[in-house]
């Protein structure tokens, strides 16, 4: 009896705890889920201003008040990218299909395929975007800190970029 003492009492410490939190997530959530149906939250070209090449931007779902992050696929034609830019709170970058590239201000290319994930932290200096030959689709998931997800910078020139394709 003196070891399964112990363990009762465990157990009962444990349910009690897993009930005090369930209490408390049930209070502290909404009643119920939001569905973002495809192709609800908006599309758009990538502005000249911040993009090279064709890119379309299909928003999947919004930051909101808990979770201030939000998601969109992006989809970049051959030899499309970014411009420079960096996250105040970061970005997360997984690849549907194609091969990204992604390169930093130090040289620094990572080239990942469909199923791969980079994780790009808070003011990165970085640009993305799809091979010279094929296109690519990428789901990105961006945090926002005060209010800001993106600062923009110069665009990546055609040396930057062709020696980060290489």
């Amino acid at each position: 009896m003196y070891y399964k003492l112990p363990s009762l009492l465990l157990t009962a410490a444990v349910f009690s705890t897993a009930t005090s939190m369930a209490i408390a997530a049930d209070q502290a959530t909404p009643a119920a889920q939001t569905l973002y149906k495809a192709g609800t939250q908006g599309a758009f070209a990538g502005p000249e201003k911040y993009f090279t090449g064709d890119v379309a931007v299909e928003m999947v779902f919004p930051a909101n008040d808990t979770a201030h992050y939000s998601g969109a696929y992006v989809t970049f034609q051959p030899g499309a990218r970014t411009a420079w830019h960096h996250h105040p709170a970061g970005q997360h970058m997984i690849v549907t299909s194609g091969i990204a590239l992604t390169a930093t201000r130090d040289g620094k290319v990572i080239k990942f395929k469909a199923g791969d994930a980079v994780w790009c932290p808070p003011n990165i200096e970085h640009w993305h975007g799809a091979t010279p030959d094929a296109p690519m689709t990428h789901l990105v998931i961006t945090a926002s800190k005060d209010d800001k997800n993106v600062v923009w910078g110069d665009k990546v020139t055609a040396a930057e970029y062709q020696a980060a394709s290489r």
